[in-house]
């Protein structure tokens, strides 16, 4: 079976947390594709051709985690032949059988358009700066600047710009336990499944 979930939304918003619940639910393979970008980022160096030479054991370094690593994806995926060189990863990881989840930016936009269910996660810049402030530390005022400047960066890039694709279901996070979202989500997909 074929068959594509794709989960957008700005970081720090539970895309990923929801995206692997998703995955483990349904038994597809998950994809956080931002750390493709992140694996960029970190590897320094240029940036094209560090996409063009990117192996799995590259994105299973420790600190992809980190704010830096996030600030170096947000930088270097502005680049149009970084993007390109990503692309065709994520679409075969996407269409392969046995069903995928892939959560990033630009899923159900530019990456896999035919995905049979679409999310997009979001929730406010302030609740979105306090989660990734409990999970980093660090100043919260200096958090909140970042996750603001990387949302402007994210949306108003030329290439792929961070936004809901048109049919996709929107699921605003900010009032929303993890819970609720992730049985959101899953209902989501069940019935997309049935159809």
């Amino acid at each position: 079976m074929i068959f594509t979930v794709a989960i957008d939304g700005p970081a720090a918003a539970g895309k990923g947390t929801i995206a692997r619940a998703v995955a483990a639910r349904f038994g597809f393979a998950h994809l956080d594709t931002g750390l493709l970008y992140r694996a960029v980022g970190a590897l320094g160096g240029d940036p094209v051709l560090a996409a063009r030479g990117l192996v799995p054991d590259d994105l299973a370094r420790e600190d992809l985690r980190s704010l830096a690593a996030g600030q170096a994806a947000s930088r270097v995926a502005v680049i149009p032949e970084v993007r390109a060189a990503l692309t065709d990863f994520q679409r075969r990881f996407a269409r392969a059988e046995g069903g995928a989840v892939l959560d990033g930016r630009d899923i159900g936009t530019v990456i896999c358009p035919e995905a049979e269910v679409k999310l997009y996660v979001t929730a406010s810049a302030q609740v979105r700066a306090h989660r990734r402030w409990l999970e980093l530390g660090g100043d919260a005022a200096q958090v909140l600047a970042e996750v603001v400047e990387r949302d402007k960066r994210d949306s108003e890039r030329a290439t792929a710009p961070l936004k809901p694709a048109a049919d996709a279901l929107v699921l605003d996070t900010s009032d929303m336990g993890i819970e609720q979202a992730v049985a959101r989500a899953i209902a989501t997909v069940e019935e997309r499944l049935k159809a």
